[in-house]
């Protein structure tokens, strides 16, 4: 394993659930430009693997929804995963790079969306030991 890897490797195991979270949006979010690319260029096989990655990341994202601690925003949320996976599931299915690209354009704004919330946390105001 080369360094990079290995750093890589140590980040993804001690960062904070909240971090961890992010890291799933984004890595969602690149499978699922990787696999619209794939379309574009006719690689069809390349792209049904990295969207079905996607697709996987989504339905866990999607299970980790509390909608007893906030429900209306689980249900939204609920909502924009249920169509990502739905575009992702058609993008696979029919070969359409457009599907995917509408699974981008919705899934986007909830990456950014976590992203800021998590870097938010950690500019909070920082405890200080006594």
């Amino acid at each position: 394993m080369n360094a990079a890897r290995r750093y890589a490797q140590t980040q993804n195991e001690t960062a904070s659930k909240e971090r961890l979270m992010v890291l799933l949006f984004e890595t969602a979010l690149r499978h699922i430009r990787t696999g619209a690319a794939a379309l574009e260029s006719g690689k069809r096989a390349e792209a049904n693997k990295v969207l079905g990655k996607a697709s996987d990341i989504v339905l866990e994202l999607h299970g980790t929804l509390d909608p007893v601690q906030a429900p209306q925003l689980c249900e939204q949320l609920g909502e924009i995963y249920r169509f990502t996976v739905l575009r992702l599931t058609q993008a696979i299915s029919s070969g359409d790079p457009k599907a995917a690209r509408e699974a981008e354009r919705a899934f986007l704004p909830l990456v950014e969306a976590f992203q800021q919330a998590v870097a938010q946390l950690g500019q909070g105001p920082k405890s200080v030991a006594r």
